[in-house]
């Protein structure tokens, strides 16, 4: 593990850290701008993760779902959820996580997915592959694939709410997705990522994120053997929805978002 990754890992389970030190006790919760809730446990965890990054990386930059943007000087920044399921977390849900990726010229080249109330911490490093890591202090990292499932009718679907979606142009695309797959839950957030990452799953739809959502979901993913795309096939964060599969299935589900959008 090269010191990118391991930087990443350390201060992953900072922001986890604190994350849980506040979970299940009685914050009180603000609402943004943008309406979605903020404790303070999101903006201590990101601080922290910050602090720790801006130690290491001195020259990086960052992009924070709490605390905005800070460029750095060169080509390097970070990306970072502190509490990527806050709705969850304030309801003492345990499915929530921190989420960090490094950009470098424009391509996530590193990513950290940690779920401090599971346990469970996912990491990738470009060209390297994307690896679980050990829960017990002797236990050795584990590298983990999607599934080799071919065909939408063998899927799982992962989607985060009903009502999200059926407010959207993509609803028919949707129903047409799950007349086409086998099975669909409902898992929000980074959890549902994880379970395509994992092998568990083989797509979900996100019709409305943020780069901090699927930054590091994108490199986890395709170094699992995965893709990510946007609705319309394009592997940028930054236009608003996203495609997170086993790659097998892939332009099946492109295909079907394209041709209901064209109705």
């Amino acid at each position: 593990m090269d010191a990118i990754a391991s930087a990443a890992i350390e201060a992953a389970k900072a922001g986890g850290e604190i994350a849980q030190h506040y979970f299940r006790t009685n914050l009180s919760v603000e609402t943004k701008a943008d309406r979605t809730p903020v404790t303070r446990a999101d903006r201590e965890s990101e601080a922290c993760i910050t602090r720790l990054l801006s130690q290491r990386f001195p020259d990086h930059g960052f992009l924070g779902e709490e605390l905005g943007e800070r460029p750095g000087r060169g080509d390097a920044r970070w990306i970072i959820d502190p509490i990527d399921g806050t709705k969850n977390f304030i309801r003492g849900i345990p499915f929530f996580a921190v989420l960090i990726a490094l950009e470098e010229a424009g391509q996530i080249t590193a990513g950290v997915m940690y779920a401090p109330a599971l346990g469970e911490l996912l990491y990738a490093r470009h060209g390297l592959g994307a690896f679980v890591q050990g829960q017990a202090a002797s236990a050795s990292d584990r590298r983990v694939r999607v599934s080799d499932v071919e065909h939408l009718d063998r899927s799982m679907l992962i989607h985060g709410g009903l009502n999200d979606l059926k407010s959207r142009p993509c609803w028919p695309a949707f129903l047409a997705l799950v007349d086409a797959t086998a099975r669909q839950r409902g898992f929000g957030d980074a959890l549902g990522h994880s379970l395509v990452i994992g092998g568990q799953a083989e797509v979900v739809l996100e019709p409305e994120i943020k780069p901090w959502d699927v930054a590091p979901t994108k490199i986890l993913v395709t170094e699992a053997g995965g893709r990510y795309s946007d609705f319309s096939g394009s592997p940028s964060i930054y236009s608003g929805t996203a495609v997170i599969s086993n790659g097998r299935v892939h332009d099946a589900v492109i295909a079907r978002l394209q041709e209901k959008r064209g109705e």
